[in-house]
């Protein structure tokens, strides 16, 4: 086997081939959009590279053929939030040979090491976690648009290899279809929160795409920097052009908005799973695909949703300010009745009160995906996170 870095343009088209040549049988898989990958490795567009480096190789068998890809990465500033410098590899896969999965393991592990890294945390994205992040282990349906699908033998490739569990993520999935009430529990307290003069809900609205982008960006970064030492703030630039991007698949309607005395306190973003589009075009955005969106988008091809991303300031937070949200989002349901199903993804394994509110909701526990980590030096002791939350919360 020959492993190689990519360097050059038809070595970057070799690590986009790689998973398309694993799971071109596997039915539930969708192909990834080649220039969000792409887009990930590039410094111009990924801010990830202003404190950082990344790497890709891909693998081939004896005979030439693409038998497995991987990326490592790290960001200095994400990395030095915590006692031990912590880098990433992601973007992994590898056919069903222990040998070959090793050789891509350790191509990280050692170049993560000739960087000062003190360990891995793997499979994860080289940006934010709500796309690309976390290995799945149960739930081999269906992917939402962003998380991550995987073949069932990757598992025993990470846990031989001496990877731990982290942290687990759960998705959860709501037939939004089938809901004839709002839970009662939820109710109660959206009624009794709704009637407080100084607040209001709206959801967005694009024409006002500035106004909207701005108060997302006050609301994330007040909520993740009380809540994430690693966290990256959000830039209001970038965040503009995604929504500018993501205009065609959003519904107003699923992205919602609180507010105190005109202050944003909350935001709630939930999307339609463009995935169910995506899996027609192979990976490519041509102009024949952008011409076959707009068609499968009037046929309402988009039945299914995720919830993206939320954030609640902490000094709103066990308000029941998420109850009007959940409230508002359920009309919604109610009124366009195209939307079936809906995956509230995901949540940490160390957030148990947000997992008793999506069961709470009536939502399934339908996927788990692993975060696990790797220490380079063996007598290094490992803690899982929600540990390290509560040796950190102990530390106040």
């Amino acid at each position: 086997m020959t492993l190689l870095e990519v360097k050059d343009k038809k070595s970057a088209e070799d690590f986009l081939k790689v998973p398309k040549k694993l799971y071109h049988k596997d039915e539930p898989w969708v192909c990834p959009l080649d220039r969000d990958i792409n887009r990930i490795f590039d410094p111009a567009y990924n801010p990830m590279f202003t404190e950082g480096k990344a790497i890709r190789w891909i693998l081939k068998s004896n005979d030439g053929r693409l038998i497995g890809r991987i990326a490592a990465f790290y960001n200095l500033k994400k990395a030095k939030a915590y006692s031990q410098l912590i880098g990433g590899a992601g973007f992994f896969e590898v056919i069903e040979d222990k040998e070959a999965a090793f050789i891509l393991f350790d191509a990280a592990v050692n170049w993560l090491k000739k960087e000062g890294m003190d360990g891995m945390d793997a499979p994860v994205n080289f940006g934010e976690n709500e796309s690309h992040w976390g290995l799945l282990v149960k739930g081999f349906t269906h992917p939402g648009y962003g998380m991550p699908y995987h073949k069932e033998y990757y598992q025993s490739f990470f846990e031989d290899y001496g990877f731990r569990n982290y942290f687990e993520q759960y998705s959860y999935h709501l037939d939004v279809g089938s809901v004839t009430a709002f839970p009662e529990r939820f109710k109660k307290i959206a009624s009794w929160v709704e009637r407080k003069p100084d607040l209001t809900f709206v959801h967005a609205d694009f024409s006002n795409i500035d106004k909207f982008v701005a108060d997302m960006v006050t609301v994330y970064n007040a909520a993740w920097a009380a809540f994430k030492k690693d966290y990256t703030p959000l830039d209001p630039v970038k965040v503009k052009e995604t929504f500018e991007e993501a205009k065609v698949v959003l519904d107003e309607e699923l992205v919602w908005y609180a507010y105190h005395k005109g202050k944003p306190i909350a935001f709630y973003i939930i999307f339609p799973d463009l995935n169910q589009i995506l899996r027609h075009f192979k990976g490519k955005l041509n102009l024949w695909n952008l011409i076959r969106f707009y068609y499968y988008k009037q046929k309402k091809e988009m039945t299914r949703m995720r919830a993206i991303i939320a954030g609640i300031d902490p000094a709103f937070q066990n308000t029941g300010i998420e109850s009007v949200i959940f409230k508002k989002l359920f009309e919604v349901y109610r009124k366009k009745t195209h939307y079936k199903e809906l995956e509230l993804s995901w949540v940490g394994d160390f957030n148990p009160k947000m997992i008793s509110i999506y069961k709470a909701l009536g939502a399934k526990h339908a996927k788990t995906h692993i975060t696990y980590r790797y220490l380079f030096d063996i007598n290094t002791p490992f803690i899982r996170f929600k540990d390290e939350m509560a040796i950190g919360k102990k530390g106040k």
